[in-house]
Parts: structure tokens; C-alpha cells; sequence
């Protein structure tokens, strides 16, 4: 397993680890989800990372997201086959980027790349989906998503199968080891 101490943070930084990235200022992701946590990545190799972003599935390297803003929580999977798992992604590679966010397209969000590659040494899945969520704290579905999904001609997809970043970061098998910048 590669480790490397990356920026300035103190935690070493393993293959198959999470990188979280945490909002400066809130947005309409952050407005429905758990805390500030608007996008994660999976660390691919000693620099660089594997993400569903934009441009569709691709690795990107870890010296580029310094320029971000905000900063990234390091998260550790416990019970994760890492090797398998960032193989998994690997497999994802050039897929287009779900702007949807929907789990039943050949399209991938951030999120969704790590719950469809992350498995155990049995080759089990560790992140189940969850319901979506497009509301706020008072249980409303937020303008912004009904006002994006509307223009698409679609039914916001609350409740449907799916994952976010944010949620990810509190399931009981995601370890927060330290902060990146």
C-alpha cells in the first residue's frame, strides 16, 4: 500500500483513503446534505487521485487541489480491500459525469464512484445506497433543485436510491483521520 505525507498535514495518506472536500461557503449541494462536504475523492496513488467530476471519471493530481477552496478531510474506510477497490474505480475511468444524480444511468457522480467501487476482501460492497436527499433542514425540497430538475422536464428524485459525499463522511466504517489544508 503506497503511504506519503502530503501537503502539510501530519496524516499519512494511504491508497484507497478519502478525500473530502469541504466548502468554504455553502452551495446547493451543502444545503441538503450533512455539513459543509460538497465533493470526495479516492486517493489512486502517491499523487494523484481518482474522482467523478465535470469532465467525467479521471484522475487528477493531488497538487491540484490545493488550488481549491476550502480544504479536504482525509477519511479512512475500515475493512476496506483497498487495492480492489481503487482497481474497481480504475474501471470507471472516461465514464461521463452524472449531473443528474441518478443511479439507474451509465453516468457517475463523485459519490457513486465510491460506493460502486469501495468492497471488503470478500468482495462485498461497504457502502449501501441511501435516499436521496434534496431538502433542507425544515424538510423542504430547496428551489434550487426544483427549479433544476423541473427544467429538465424531470420529478426532483428525492428518496431514490443513491449517495452524497456528505453522508458518506458519517458512515460508521469512514474513520476522519486529519485535515489536508
Amino acid at each position: 500500500m503506497v503511504s506519503l505525507l502530503l501537503f502539510t498535514s501530519c496524516t499519512t495518506l494511504h491508497t484507497g483513503d478519502l478525500l473530502f472536500h469541504v466548502a468554504d461557503k455553502g452551495n446547493s449541494i451543502t444545503d441538503v446534505t450533512p455539513g459543509m462536504i460538497d465533493h470526495v475523492a479516492i486517493v489512486f496513488c502517491r499523487d494523484s487521485v481518482i474522482e467523478a467530476v465535470g469532465r467525467g471519471v479521471t484522475i487528477t493530481p493531488l497538487d491540484s487541489l490545493r488550488s481549491q477552496q476550502g480544504y479536504y478531510i482525509i477519511g479512512r474506510v475500515k475493512g476496506v480491500d483497498a487495492r480492489c477497490s481503487v482497481n474497481n474505480a480504475r474501471q470507471y475511468l472516461g465514464r461521463a459525469y452524472d449531473y443528474l444524480y441518478l443511479a439507474d444511468n451509465d453516468e457517475i457522480y463523485c459519490s457513486e464512484l465510491v460506493q460502486l467501487s469501495f468492497v471488503d476482501k470478500q468482495r462485498n460492497r461497504l457502502f449501501a445506497p441511501v435516499p436521496m436527499s434534496f431538502h433542507d433542514a425544515s424538510g423542504q425540497i430547496t428551489p434550487y433543485w426544483t427549479q433544476f430538475y423541473a427544467q429538465r422536464g424531470m420529478q426532483v428524485p428525492e428518496g431514490q436510491p443513491g449517495t452524497n459525499p456528505g453522508e458518506l463522511s458519517c458512515r460508521h466504517n469512514v474513520r476522519l483521520k486529519g485535515r489536508l489544508k
